[in-house]
């Protein structure tokens, strides 16, 4: 199975992509698609979907894991990150690959160990899960790879817009 991790930002998108084979995890690819700053937040959105489409059609994974919505003090930036995730389940769901989401808590608990961990100790985990010399880098790429991670390691998905008691796998 070949999982495509995506941690969803208007100004950087991670990713990472990881293969599970007869029980062994291997990066296949990972990286941040950063739209120009100065872009306005539709430029910036179709930055991200050019991005991901790309990567997906240059890829081929059998699905999409996106980090869920963080719930935080500052309204406006859960409101623009929710665009980007919207982008990133759209373009999965154009190429019909079934889309998975976790909540970060869920995401860091399966990867460290604690839903409270650090972005250093992710990359760090996401490292040593993936036999690595070197933690990913940025952190938004070791993100998506955590993404994939979880889904991998046995994290309890929801699809993407199916309710809430429908979970499972």
């Amino acid at each position: 199975m070949r999982v495509l991790g995506i941690d969803p930002g208007t100004r950087g998108t991670g990713y990472g992509l990881v293969d599970s084979a007869e029980g062994k995890l291997r990066l296949v690819e990972c990286g941040v698609i950063r739209p120009p700053a100065a872009a306005s937040l539709p430029e910036r959105l179709r930055e991200i979907q050019e991005g991901l489409a790309e990567v997906i059609e240059r890829t081929d994974p059998s699905c999409v894991v996106v980090e869920g919505v963080f719930y935080g003090q500052n309204v406006r930036s859960m409101v623009v990150l929710a665009h980007a995730r919207g982008v990133a389940v759209l373009t999965a769901a154009q190429r019909d690959l079934p889309v998975f989401e976790y909540p970060p808590a869920e995401i860091k608990k399966a990867v460290v160990g604690t839903g409270g961990a650090t972005k250093e100790q992710v990359a760090f985990m996401v490292g040593k899960h993936l036999r690595l010399a070197t933690p990913p880098e940025p952190a938004d790429a070791a993100d998506g790879c955590a993404a994939a991670l979880c889904h991998l390691l046995g994290g309890r998905a929801r699809v993407k817009g199916e309710p809430r008691a429908a979970a499972g796998r």
